[in-house]
């Protein structure tokens, strides 16, 4: 009686060692678990991520590869099943969340260098009220060519026309606008 008793197999799906090593079992089971349990393992996963989808997918993936390596020693009953991936789920989140507060944050190698530096805004002011006075302090004559140059950003040939006046003098005034310009920069600067 005693070596009928061992000789005893359980049924269940997987006990089996036939069973166990059928893949086409294996895979028929995890396809029905799958099934079943995807969406609404998804939706909890989703709200354990706080809504990041692509690791509440990670994390439904390692749910399903760990149902899948322990296939043999999941229950029969599907509650219990469901129980079970819930349970290995919500703790990789737990496990998931703990690692991304003792990490420090993730920062991407993408390339910022085209995004322009905030400029100092102190700086900048002194530049204006510089420029400012450095334009009073030219002709009048000279000061209309130059906001037509550099500030409307005209061509000399618009800027001419613009003042009705010659190329060529707008170009002469220019010249001789900035080189007072500079004596007048150099001047505050050195002195």
């Amino acid at each position: 009686m005693v070596g009928h008793a061992c000789a005893t197999v359980d049924r269940r799906l997987g006990d089996d060692p036939a069973e166990r090593s059928d893949p086409s079992a294996d895979d028929r089971r995890m396809r029905e678990i799958f099934t079943a349990n995807v969406r609404p393992l998804r939706r909890f996963l989703f709200r354990q991520t706080r809504g990041d989808a692509e690791a509440a997918e990670e994390l439904l993936q390692e749910t399903m590869l760990r149902a899948w390596r322990k296939m043999s020693e999941l229950p029969d009953n599907e509650i219990s099943v469901r129980r079970w991936l819930f349970t290995v789920a919500r703790n990789l989140a737990i496990d998931a969340a703990r690692a991304r507060q003792s990490r420090p944050v993730e920062v991407c190698g993408e390339d910022v260098t085209w995004v322009r530096a905030p400029e100092d805004t102190f700086d900048s002011l002194v530049e204006r009220a510089v420029l400012r006075d450095v334009l009073l302090q030219l002709t009048p004559e000279h000061r209309t060519v130059l906001v037509a140059l550099y500030y409307r950003d005209a061509s000399v040939a618009e800027a001419a026309e613009a003042i009705g006046i010659p190329e060529g003098t707008v170009r002469s005034r220019s010249f001789y606008a900035l080189r007072t310009v500079r004596e007048i920069i150099g001047g505050n600067v050195t002195g």
